[in-house]
């Protein structure tokens, strides 16, 4: 192992070790607010504001959209970052600019620049991957980003922008224990990444979450766009 990698596999230990973590310890690890996130745009000079977004919550399907939605951006000539979470192998699958992984050595970078703040207002493992994508979006001059949320939408760490669009695909029955025991409850979550006048396209057909949604956007006089089941008729 060159000494690089050991640098690196030693952030990443810091980082999913130090710091709470959900798919390490569970609900324990979420922040029940935008505090940290909000401390740590500000000291990052608010990234997430120099370049358009768009936000996608949603209990299933999100992952999927986010990438479809990033690579029609891209293949229009757009420079786009996308975030997701959680990764499956690369920890760098979560930031990515063009389909390419943010390196290694920008992983190692930004947590050595941010952590004498990380040690000071401990925040977790989730906060810090998106502080460091919307930090890398910016030093690389995205045209625009795509976001995905990590767990429910009101609270996510992600909801510090005001997106051009915001996208909420399906609700099911998920972290119940975070989110609400009833599939409104879940929902009211998920309606808090709309924001005000910005277009918002929900996929959910149940009609009794569908009403969460038109009437939070209702109240941030948001046009809500509702999607149509089809089905494909194999030839």
């Amino acid at each position: 192992m060159t000494g690089f990698s050991a640098l690196y596999k030693d952030t990443l230990r810091y980082l999913e070790e130090k710091l709470p973590m959900f798919q390490r310890i569970g609900p324990a690890a979420i922040k029940k607010d935008l505090t940290n996130t909000r401390t740590l745009m500000a000291h990052l000079g608010h990234p997430e504001k120099t370049y358009p977004t768009i936000h996608i919550a949603g209990t299933n399907g999100k992952g999927s959209t986010a990438h479809m939605i990033a690579a029609v951006l891209q293949a229009h000539g757009l420079k786009t970052g996308l975030y997701i979470s959680p990764h499956y192998k690369d920890f760098r699958e979560r930031i990515k600019i063009n389909g390419r992984f943010i390196t290694r050595k920008e992983v190692v970078g930004f947590v050595d620049r941010q952590r004498e703040l990380i040690e000071q207002i401990q925040p977790s493992f989730f906060e810090v991957t998106v502080a460091m994508a919307f930090d890398h979006f910016r030093r690389h001059e995205v045209d625009v980003a795509v976001i995905e949320t990590g767990l429910g939408g009101r609270l996510d760490s992600t909801n510090v922008i005001k997106p051009l669009l915001s996208i909420i695909t399906n609700i099911g029955y998920d972290h119940m224990s975070l989110l609400g025991n009833t599939l409104p409850e879940i929902a009211g979550e998920k309606a808090g990444i709309i924001k005000h006048t910005v277009p918002v396209v929900v996929g959910e057909q149940d009609p009794e979450t569908r009403s969460v949604f038109e009437k939070k956007a209702r109240q941030e006089k948001s046009p809500l766009f509702g999607l149509r089941r089809t089905t494909v008729r194999k030839s």
